[in-house]
């Protein structure tokens, strides 16, 4: 459905668009990160390819691919947090005079504080005295708003409503935190602010890449992987996951990482649903959560 004035859509049409792109992010300390993959597809049936394959990405190197190389008709599915929890406290930070009102006004002040910070690091903006009051950060430093497993955004509670076990992106610490991943996501988020459309901050453009946060487990369920072994680490199995998408196998033996093979499964599952109306009107995603805390695509 098209808006002539604006120029928005609010569902897409079945061919809107034309490659499918899967990131499997990272917030590890370094430049370089071995759990940074990228893989896309075009319309049909082919395998989704990793995009430079055998390279080990860094932030700031997605973040230009992402300007100066995707194609103009893609969807790209970035496996990050997008925003923090805001709904249930009417604040990012509750307490603190100057927490932002919504996501962008938050991206914008984690891309200030954080400027110094190298290879799209956040360290500067959780270290913040306000704002860590906020965090769980490792050395068993716990801010005083943090309680139990952390706050959730809505979207994170409907997600663990349909069965997945979604972390606070207010934790730092465990191997299976995603705090991290978010918060230096939120910088490249901010940084493609005018470029490409960010779903739901920006209105379904009729037009030109679209990007929006998607979670992994989401698209292995979706593949028929049980609950609990989301995570494909040969190929058999990732070919098997592709085959219920409808995406031609990989034709690869043996073992395959498993960022590698998250992306690849999700540019399919991209290509499979993106053109879904009702994952584009989530029924719990009010104009509010949608400027503030976004949504994670594919959570009715």
């Amino acid at each position: 459905m098209l808006n002539a004035r604006s120029g928005t859509i609010t569902v897409p049409a079945p061919d809107r668009f034309g490659h499918f792109v899967g990131i499997d992010w990272s917030g590890a300390a370094g430049e370089r990160q071995r759990g940074i993959a990228v893989a896309m597809c075009a319309a049909g049936d082919a395998t989704p390819t990793l995009v430079r394959p055998g390279h080990i990405w860094s932030r700031a190197e997605v973040l230009h691919w992402l300007i100066h190389e995707l194609p103009l008709d893609a969807i790209v599915g970035l496996d990050l947090g997008a925003s923090l929890p805001f709904a249930d406290a009417g604040a990012f930070f509750p307490g603190w005079v100057d927490s932002p009102p919504d996501a962008r006004a938050l991206w914008a002040t984690i891309e200030a504080i954080a400027a110094g910070d190298p290879h799209l690091s956040a360290g500067s903006f959780v270290d913040h005295p306000e704002i860590a009051r906020h965090f769980r950060r490792h050395g068993g430093r716990k801010g005083e708003y943090f309680t139990g497993r952390g706050r959730l955004r809505v979207t994170e509670v409907a997600q663990r409503e349909q069965g997945l076990n979604p972390y606070s992106n207010l934790n730092l610490v465990g191997a299976a935190q995603v705090g991290k991943s978010s918060l230096t996501g939120m910088r490249v988020l901010h940084r493609l602010a005018g470029r490409i459309a960010i779903w739901p901050f920006d209105p379904l453009p009729a037009t030109g890449p679209v990007a929006l946060e998607i979670y992994t487990s989401l698209a292995a369920l979706a593949a028929g992987r049980p609950k609990g072994r989301a995570k494909m680490r040969n190929h058999a199995a990732l070919d098997e996951a592709l085959a219920m998408l409808g995406s031609e196998p990989t034709g690869g033996h043996g073992p395959i990482d498993d960022h590698k093979s998250d992306a690849i499964l999700t540019a399919a599952w991209l290509r499979r649903d993106a053109h879904r109306p009702a994952l584009w009107q989530p029924e719990g995603m009010t104009p509010e959560i949608g400027t503030t805390e976004g949504w994670t695509f594919g959570i009715a």
